[in-house]
């Protein structure tokens, strides 16, 4: 049987959450976090790090198509398993501007925890194959449900190799 996907695991292991808006990107970061933290993969604080991290490196867990990936850095406390949680805000979370003077918006966030570095670079491989794919991209920012999560990558695939 086929390894699961990323999207998979994270159905599975309830590591996704749906809201309509956020006060703030912080707020946001940590809403990120909570199905995470919910299952023992980081600890409670663990936004906490990240949030830091962005306040300090700027909005670089901002990528383009409105997705952003909160991590920390490596080896950070309060990562206590490998995991990616999923998170869908249906109004844009603005982040500021990067050094370019770009404005950074986001509204899907895979947030990572990484403790098992085979594991973790597997879970970027796989999320860049979904981030290079705005049709699922677009899927997953009309999802409410954890079937729709499962619905989108079955319509729209990520390619293995890009």
């Amino acid at each position: 049987m086929a390894e699961k996907t990323i999207l998979q695991k994270i159905v599975e292991r309830g590591h996704y959450k749906f809201v309509d808006r956020v006060e703030s990107w912080q707020e946001g970061v940590k809403l990120s976090c909570e199905s995470l933290a919910a299952t023992g993969y980081v600890s409670p604080d663990y936004y906490k790090q990240i949030v830091d991290c962005i306040e300090k490196y700027g909005p670089y867990v901002v990528f383009d198509h409105y997705v952003a990936m909160p991590h920390s850095q490596e080896g950070a406390e309060g990562a206590e398993k490998t995991a990616v949680g999923f998170m869908r805000v249906k109004e844009d979370v603005d982040f500021g501007k990067d050094e370019d003077g770009e404005q950074k918006i986001a509204r899907l966030f895979f947030t990572l925890a990484a403790k098992d570095p085979n594991e973790h670079l597997d879970n970027m491989q796989q999320l860049m194959a979904i981030f290079t794919n705005e049709p699922l991209l677009d899927a997953l920012m009309e999802a409410n449900t954890p079937e729709d999560i499962l619905k989108a990558e079955a319509d729209f695939p990520p390619e293995e190799d890009f």
